[in-house]
């Protein structure tokens, strides 16, 4: 007869704050109808976990501009209830985390926070089995439709943008997405309608309006921009106007795309109730992490709902293979430098790591990079 496994415990963290430097400042819709300044660093948040039993995990959440100083604070003082916890007991230790900050809420900076425990405790669950994350949690597929994003920004000047978009194709990238949402609407379109003249009918194109119009001004684009046969149009409204953007995906044939800046999975289920959106596109850091990513993916799976994970390709292309409907994944070239691997893409698709885990190692250079840096507990 097996006797049952003694079970490990949490016994030592460091939780580090990286921030990483843009080579070019990076501009989008909300830059140049002035409510943002330009992009120049992320902020990363990384918790790395270890066991008694020598098991261990790396967990990452982020933030662009305000926010990564509050989420490495916050992480710091919630990390402690985890020691000589069970690291199997992820969804039992999500809610202990959170129940750690309730006073400040469950959404926002707070989950962010936990998202990095999360993900750690996945990884370090993944590596424990010598499994890759998406076999661990049951994957549909070996590789994900991808498309990139990072040489459509509002900075790019259009003949660049036929470069970047012809590099990525070269790369084996699928699709091409174009931020749009400027106060000049016509200089959108001019710009949408070069790269699709580049690239021909056939190649995947996307627009992203960061939120920047109102009702009217989205109808009015949403109309517009049927001629280029997109796969989505990305936040034509406030990310909290369900009412409208389910007007929208009523209306046109062109899908909407929404769900990138709601922070909880609760958010997530009130734009899925209130069919605001044909693809839904949660980011696993910003609503606290896999534990409730994984409640969004069953509540669009029921509701019949396309995917399209935000940024952060090295986690959510693992993520976003455990979909059932063929969901596609955002490829940023971005934190290429805090990792020893690379993500391959080929034929128009990023392909899932066959590493344990996440399959990622920090860099020296992420290690040069943390402003902060502080550790709980003893390594075994």
């Amino acid at each position: 007869m097996n006797q049952p496994l003694a079970p490990d415990s949490i016994s030592w963290m460091r939780i580090s704050s990286v921030y990483l430097p843009l080579a070019t400042p990076i501009s989008d819709a909300k830059v140049l109808t002035g409510r943002q300044k330009p992009m120049t660093e992320v902020a990363l948040l990384f918790v790395e976990l270890q066991t008694k039993d020598g098991h261990e995990g790396l967990g990452i959440s982020y933030s662009k501009r305000a926010g990564g100083p509050g989420q490495f604070a916050h992480a710091k003082e919630i990390a402690p209830v985890l020691l000589g916890e069970d690291p199997s007991d992820i969804g039992r230790l999500w809610v202990k985390l959170a129940w750690a900050g309730a006073s400040v809420g469950r959404s926002g900076l707070s989950t962010q926070a936990i998202a990095a425990f999360d993900v750690a405790l996945y990884d370090l669950k993944a590596r424990r089995a010598n499994l890759p994350l998406a076999k661990l949690l049951g994957a549909y597929r070996d590789s994900v439709q991808c498309y990139n994003t990072s040489g459509g920004f509002l900075h790019t000047p259009t003949e660049q943008l036929l470069v970047n978009a012809s590099a990525s194709r070269e790369k084996g990238i699928g699709g091409i997405k174009l931020k749009v949402g400027q106060p000049d609407r016509q200089l959108d379109l001019r710009r949408v309608e070069a790269v699709r003249k580049h690239l021909g009918d056939h190649v995947p194109l996307m627009v992203d309006a960061n939120q920047q119009w109102d009702r009217p001004t989205a109808q009015r684009m949403c109309r517009v921009f049927e001629q280029f046969d997109l796969v989505w149009i990305e936040e034509p409204l406030d990310a909290y106007d369900h009412e409208g953007h389910a007007a929208l995906a009523a209306s046109f044939d062109t899908p909407i795309a929404t769900g990138e800046m709601l922070t909880s999975a609760a958010e997530h289920g009130d734009l899925i109730r209130h069919r605001a959106a044909d693809y839904i596109q949660p980011d696993a850091p910003r609503v606290g992490g896999i534990t409730p990513f994984l409640k969004i993916l069953s509540q669009a799976d029921q509701a019949g709902l396309m995917l399209a994970p935000h940024f952060a390709m090295e986690l959510h292309v693992h993520l976003a293979a455990i979909y059932p409907t063929e969901p596609w994944v955002e490829h940023f070239d971005w934190l290429e430098p805090l990792f020893h691997e690379r993500l391959e893409t080929r034929d128009g698709r990023m392909l899932v790591p066959q590493r344990p885990g996440l399959g990622l190692t920090l860099t020296d250079q992420a290690r040069a990079w943390t402003r902060e840096q502080v550790e709980v507990g003893k390594r075994a």
